[in-house]
C-alpha cells in the first residue's frame, strides 16, 4: 500500500512511517542501512525498483530524492510505502519543488535511519565532487555511474579527479565478472604474459578501469581497441606460448580458450542495474582496488590512450 502525502513535512513523513509500520507489526531493528537516491523523474522508477530488489538481501529505508525546481512555491509531497511489493524495508519518494529543491540534504537529514551506515547512489547526474556535495557529506558510500553521462569518460576522468575514499562507481561494478574470469583463468600455470588487449564499444568508461587494473596487477602494456560491442568483447593477454582469450561478442556468453586446451563456453551476461546496485550494497567500506585501478586510468581528450580499431576477433 502506497501512502501519498502532498504539501507534507519531514515530521509527518516520519509519523506516517512509524504507523504504517506499526500497522504491520515491522519494525525497523533488522534494517542495516540508509539508501538515498538523487535522480530526475525520468530515472527514479528504475532506480528505485532496483534498489528496493536489492533489499530483499539488504533491508534499508529507500529516500529517493526528486529535486523539481522551478518558479513554484516550495512544497515537499512524498510517496511512502512500508513492507510491501517494493521490499521488507522502507521506501520513501520525496519530490522537493520550488526553491525546496536546493535543499535536499536537508530535507533528508531527519529520514536517515539511527546509527546505521548512509550511502547515496546518484543514478545518472551527479556532482563533481561527491564528497563535498550536501548529500554526499552524510555517506560512508557514494555511488556513481559514468556510463549513464553524456560524455562516459570525461565522467570517469571527473571521477579521478575528485576521488575520495568511499567512492565507487558503477561502470567499475560492470568489470567484476570480467575480472573474476580473467583471475581464475591465470590460477592454472602460464607462460610469461608480453602484452594485454582489451576491446570494446566506443565511450566505454568499463574497458578504461579493466585496462587500468590490468596494468596494475600484470605490470605489462595494455592497449585499448574499439569494438562493435556491446560493452566489453574481448581481453586478450598474450604469453610466449599464446593468447589467453576471453571473448563475449553478444553480451551473454563468453568463451574462454588458452594454448594448448579446447575453448569453453563461460557465464559471462551482462548485468542489469539491480544486481549492480545490490553488489555496491555487500560492502560498506572503501574500495581500495577501484582507487587504485581509477587512479591509473589514462585518457586524453576524452578517450583512452592507445585506442585503436578492432578487427572482428578483437585483435588488432
Amino acid at each position: 500500500m502506497t501512502t501519498r502525502l502532498e504539501k507534507t513535512t519531514t515530521s509527518e513523513i516520519v509519523r506516517t512511517i512509524n504507523a504504517q509500520r506499526h500497522s504491520i507489526g515491522a519494525t525497523s531493528t533488522g534494517m542495516v542501512l540508509t539508501l538515498i537516491i538523487v535522480t530526475d523523474e525520468e530515472n527514479q522508477s528504475d532506480a528505485t525498483r532496483a534498489a528496493a530488489f536489492s533489499a530483499r538481501e539488504h533491508p534499508c529505508r529507500i529516500i529517493t530524492v526528486i529535486p523539481r525546481p522551478g518558479r513554484v512555491d516550495p512544497q515537499l509531497d512524498a510517496n511512502i510505502d512500508v513492507g510491501d511489493a517494493m521490499g521488507p524495508g522502507e521506501t520513501v519518494r520525496l519530490r522537493l519543488r520550488g526553491e525546496l529543491a536546493d535543499h535536499a540534504a536537508s530535507v533528508a537529514l531527519p529520514l536517515l535511519l539511527p546509527d546505521t551506515p548512509v550511502v547515496v547512489w546518484w543514478p545518472t547526474a551527479c556532482p563533481a565532487v561527491p564528497s563535498e556535495d550536501p548529500i554526499g557529506r552524510m555517506a560512508q558510500r557514494r555511488i556513481t555511474d559514468a556510463a549513464a553521462q553524456h560524455h562516459p569518460m570525461h565522467a570517469l576522468l571527473e571521477r579521478k579527479a575528485g576521488y575520495t575514499a568511499g567512492d565507487t562507481d558503477l561502470a567499475w561494478t560492470r568489470t567484476t565478472v570480467w575480472r573474476s574470469m580473467l583471475a581464475a583463468a591465470l590460477d592454472l600455470p602460464f607462460a610469461p604474459i608480453t602484452g594485454v588487449d582489451v576491446s570494446s564499444e566506443r565511450s566505454n568508461p568499463s574497458s578504461a578501469l579493466l585496462a587500468a587494473w590490468l596494468g596494475n596487477r600484470l605490470g605489462v602494456p595494455v592497449a585499448l581497441h574499439r569494438s562493435q560491442g556491446p560493452g566489453i568483447t574481448a581481453v586478450t593477454i598474450h604469453t610466449e606460448a599464446g593468447p589467453i582469450m576471453l571473448s563475449r561478442p553478444d553480451g551473454r556468453t563468453g568463451r574462454l580458450s588458452r594454448p594448448g586446451v579446447n575453448a569453453h563456453d563461460v557465464p559471462l551476461a551482462r548485468r542489469d542495474l539491480r544486481d549492480l546496485i545490490g553488489e555496491e550494497l555487500r560492502r560498506l567500506d572503501p574500495d581500495e582496488t577501484f582507487a587504485e585501478a581509477l587512479a591509473a586510468v589514462q585518457i586524453e581528450a576524452g578517450k583512452p590512450v592507445h585506442t585503436a580499431e578492432a578487427t572482428p576477433d578483437g585483435q588488432s
